[in-house]
């Protein structure tokens, strides 16, 4: 029986301090990065279950929202849009990368990501307390402006400038969670809840993005 393990992936092994971003940058990283995975795989005959972060690609993509609010009229998209995004991004990096591995090295084994959302509790006290800064540094005259405009709850961060915060509720579990079961058992290498997941809330029977980070 293989022995099933969970690997999360830091931002290092995405986009490495000092590095714009590109996505040149990030996919030769995930390479280098699913060459280990793969030894892994193969030496030990793990079944394996990938997360990974999506900081650095989450703050580009608000960054690039709101370029495009401002620039060219383009209406951004809320912030669980944005998680959806970087899953499918950097879920798409991986599993090229560690399906290319696998086959240089002559072995079929089926790769798949999951775009994931993680339940939450819409009474968690986090929604009244937002703390988690997100997306570009404002002025104080502008964050306050976008604040009346949107909504948002903007704070002065650290001396380096005006951010927006976002509620960090803790998760109750994964929407997707039986289909990622399913897809182990059946010997799957599967890439899963990027981020933590893309928050959500059940109401009336029905699943609700909310804006927060998990």
């Amino acid at each position: 029986m293989r022995k099933r393990v969970v690997i999360a992936l830091g931002g290092n092994a995405i986009l490495q301090r000092g590095q714009k971003g590109t996505y040149e940058e990030q996919m030769e990283n995930v390479r280098k990065t699913a060459r280990q995975i793969v030894d892994i795989i193969l030496d030990n005959e793990y079944e394996v279950v990938i997360t990974h972060g999506n900081g650095p690609q989450v703050g580009a993509l608000l960054l690039q929202q709101d370029a495009g609010e401002h620039v060219h009229g383009i209406p951004a998209q809320p912030m669980d849009v944005c998680g959806a995004m970087s899953q499918g991004q950097i879920g798409y990096m991986i599993q090229q990368a560690i399906m290319n591995e696998l086959r240089r090295r002559g072995v079929e084994r089926p790769v798949a990501t999951i775009v994931t959302q993680t339940i939450v509790d819409k009474n968690d006290p986090a929604f009244q307390h937002p703390s988690k800064p997100v997306g570009p540094f404002y002025s104080e005259e502008t964050a306050k402006k976008l604040a009346k405009e949107k909504g948002w709850v903007v704070i002065e961060d650290a001396g380096r400038g005006w951010r927006r915060v976002v509620p960090s509720p803790d998760p109750k579990g994964h929407v997707e969670a039986p289909i990622i079961q399913d897809l182990v058992e059946k010997e799957f290498i599967v890439i899963s809840s990027g981020g933590g997941g893309i928050p959500v809330v059940e109401e009336n029977g029905e699943l609700k993005g909310v804006e927060a980070v998990i």
